[in-house]
């Protein structure tokens, strides 16, 4: 090989070579797809409720019910007091899934179904030590601060995300202790759910979904 046509293979290749390794760098530098999730019909109810900060308190048990009423209580008063905000820049959605799901069924179901539910999740009210006839999360008396109930919440906007799985499992409990048909008790659950309330397929699922929905997550204890 002359030495002309040996300098032009030498030059040919090392710029094949500086191809090929900008290549690769710009592929290493190249940012992935932002993960987009998908939407539903079924949530679309998160992006209706006013607010310029998103909460959503989860709750699982008859104890972080009660919590979470006062965690939401909270959110107003702090962002009032420390930022000036309205309350309508607070958006709070409180999830009310396993256990703490039976406070998400007005007093008129506690006044017929209290005791099966009492027993259902091992929780009678502290003052009498006997079944509930009302829930006593709407009640002033029982709460450690009287300005959170459900009802001043909700005057305040409060959502609440109400799991479906657990309402049919409780539903499904009620009736053995009453004799009652499932379905039946489960109709009359839903039409007697708290104000503000959205059924979700399950609260675990409502978790997920307010996340999606730019919700920050807490966890009421």
């Amino acid at each position: 090989m002359n030495p002309t046509t040996r300098r032009a293979v030498l030059t040919g290749a090392a710029a094949a070579a500086a191809v090929s390794l900008t290549s690769a760098r710009a592929g290493a530098q190249t940012p992935g797809r932002r993960f987009q999730p998908a939407r539903h019909s079924q949530d679309a109810w998160f992006d209706t409720v006013p607010g310029k900060h998103r909460t959503f308190i989860d709750c699982a048990s008859v104890a972080s019910a009660g919590a979470g009423i006062v965690y939401a209580n909270n959110l107003y008063v702090a962002n009032a007091k420390g930022y000036q905000l309205k309350e309508s820049d607070v958006a709070v959605v409180v999830c009310l899934r396993h256990f703490a799901t039976v406070f998400a069924f007005n007093d008129a179901i506690w006044a017929k179904y209290g005791q099966a539910l009492s027993d259902a999740v091992s929780f009678t009210d502290p003052r009498t030590k006997q079944a509930p006839t009302k829930n006593l999360l709407d009640d002033p008396g029982y709460s450690p601060i009287p300005s959170a109930t459900i009802s001043s919440v909700v005057k305040r906007g409060t959502q609440f995300a109400v799991c479906d799985m657990a309402t049919t499992m409780l539903a499904g409990v009620v009736a053995s202790a009453t004799k009652g048909v499932q379905e039946a008790i489960y109709t009359e659950f839903v039409r007697n759910l708290i104000p503000n309330s959205h059924l979700a397929a399950a609260g675990v699922v409502a978790v997920n979904r307010a996340q999606e929905y730019g919700y920050t997550l807490l966890t009421a204890v």
